[in-house]
Protein backbone atom coordinates (compact mmCIF):
# COMPACT_ATOMS: atom_id res chain seq x y z
CA UNK A 1 0.00 0.00 0.00
CA UNK A 2 2.77 2.39 0.92
CA UNK A 3 4.61 1.55 -2.30
CA UNK A 4 1.67 2.61 -4.48
CA UNK A 5 1.31 5.85 -2.50
CA UNK A 6 5.00 6.66 -3.03
CA UNK A 7 4.74 5.79 -6.72
CA UNK A 8 1.71 8.08 -7.07
CA UNK A 9 3.55 10.93 -5.34
CA UNK A 10 6.55 10.47 -7.66
CA UNK A 11 4.35 10.53 -10.77
CA UNK A 12 2.53 13.65 -9.55
CA UNK A 13 5.85 15.36 -8.79
CA UNK A 14 7.17 14.55 -12.25
CA UNK A 15 4.01 15.91 -13.87
CA UNK A 16 4.30 19.20 -11.96
CA UNK A 17 8.01 19.50 -12.82
CA UNK A 18 7.36 18.85 -16.53
CA UNK A 19 4.54 21.40 -16.61
CA UNK A 20 6.75 24.02 -14.96
CA UNK A 21 9.56 23.34 -17.44
CA UNK A 22 7.22 23.66 -20.43
CA UNK A 23 5.82 26.94 -19.11
CA UNK A 24 9.34 28.32 -18.61
CA UNK A 25 10.34 27.35 -22.14
CA UNK A 26 7.17 28.94 -23.52
CA UNK A 27 7.84 32.20 -21.67
CA UNK A 28 11.50 32.35 -22.73
CA UNK A 29 10.54 31.83 -26.40
CA UNK A 30 8.13 34.77 -26.26
CA UNK A 31 10.69 36.92 -24.42
CA UNK A 32 13.27 36.15 -27.13
CA UNK A 33 10.92 37.53 -29.77
CA UNK A 34 8.84 34.46 -30.56
CA UNK A 35 5.42 34.93 -32.12
CA UNK A 36 2.41 34.20 -29.96
CA UNK A 37 -1.22 34.79 -30.88
CA UNK A 38 -4.11 35.76 -28.61
CA UNK A 39 -5.01 32.08 -28.23
CA UNK A 40 -1.50 31.26 -27.08
CA UNK A 41 -0.32 29.18 -30.04
CA UNK A 42 1.79 29.75 -33.10
CA UNK A 43 -0.07 30.74 -36.28
CA UNK A 44 -0.50 28.31 -39.15
CA UNK A 45 2.12 28.15 -41.86
CA UNK A 46 0.80 29.32 -45.26
CA UNK A 47 0.29 26.67 -47.94
CA UNK A 48 3.00 28.25 -50.07
CA UNK A 49 5.56 26.75 -47.66
CA UNK A 50 4.42 23.19 -48.30
CA UNK A 51 7.16 21.29 -50.11
CA UNK A 52 10.22 23.24 -49.00
CA UNK A 53 12.16 26.04 -50.66
CA UNK A 54 12.53 26.79 -54.38
CA UNK A 55 15.96 26.26 -55.93
CA UNK A 56 16.24 29.98 -56.66
CA UNK A 57 14.77 32.36 -54.10
CA UNK A 58 12.05 34.62 -55.52
CA UNK A 59 10.85 37.91 -54.08
CA UNK A 60 7.51 36.46 -52.93
CA UNK A 61 9.24 33.63 -51.07
CA UNK A 62 11.73 36.07 -49.53
CA UNK A 63 8.85 38.17 -48.20
CA UNK A 64 7.22 35.07 -46.69
CA UNK A 65 10.47 33.94 -45.04
CA UNK A 66 10.89 37.29 -43.30
CA UNK A 67 7.15 37.64 -42.58
CA UNK A 68 6.78 40.86 -44.57
CA UNK A 69 4.32 42.23 -47.09
CA UNK A 70 4.98 43.76 -50.49
CA UNK A 71 6.17 47.34 -50.18
CA UNK A 72 8.22 46.80 -47.01
CA UNK A 73 10.82 49.51 -46.35
CA UNK A 74 14.56 48.90 -45.95
CA UNK A 75 14.22 49.41 -42.18
CA UNK A 76 11.39 46.87 -41.97
CA UNK A 77 13.44 44.36 -43.95
CA UNK A 78 16.48 44.83 -41.71
CA UNK A 79 14.37 44.64 -38.55
CA UNK A 80 12.62 41.44 -39.69
CA UNK A 81 15.99 39.93 -40.65
CA UNK A 82 17.44 40.70 -37.21
CA UNK A 83 14.42 39.21 -35.45
CA UNK A 84 14.49 36.02 -37.53
CA UNK A 85 18.26 35.60 -37.09
CA UNK A 86 17.93 36.01 -33.32
CA UNK A 87 15.49 33.11 -33.31
CA UNK A 88 17.25 30.87 -35.84
CA UNK A 89 21.00 31.55 -35.59
CA UNK A 90 23.09 28.34 -35.68
CA UNK A 91 25.21 29.50 -32.71
CA UNK A 92 22.11 29.49 -30.51
CA UNK A 93 20.77 26.12 -31.67
CA UNK A 94 19.08 27.23 -34.89
CA UNK A 95 19.31 25.63 -38.29
CA UNK A 96 22.14 26.50 -40.69
CA UNK A 97 19.77 26.02 -43.64
CA UNK A 98 17.19 28.43 -42.20
CA UNK A 99 19.85 31.00 -41.33
CA UNK A 100 21.17 30.80 -44.90
CA UNK A 101 17.68 31.25 -46.34
CA UNK A 102 16.99 34.21 -44.01
CA UNK A 103 20.21 35.91 -45.13
CA UNK A 104 19.41 35.16 -48.76
CA UNK A 105 15.90 36.60 -48.34
CA UNK A 106 17.34 39.83 -46.97
CA UNK A 107 19.79 40.10 -49.88
CA UNK A 108 17.04 39.46 -52.47
CA UNK A 109 14.73 42.08 -50.95
CA UNK A 110 17.40 44.76 -50.48
CA UNK A 111 18.94 44.24 -53.93
CA UNK A 112 15.58 44.57 -55.70
CA UNK A 113 14.94 48.05 -54.26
Amino acid sequence: MATSAVAGAVVAGLAVACRSALLAISKSTVAAGGVKTARGHFPRVPREFAGGFHAELHRKEALMILGLREGATRDQIRSAHRKMMRLNHPDTGGSLLLATKINEAKEVLLSSR
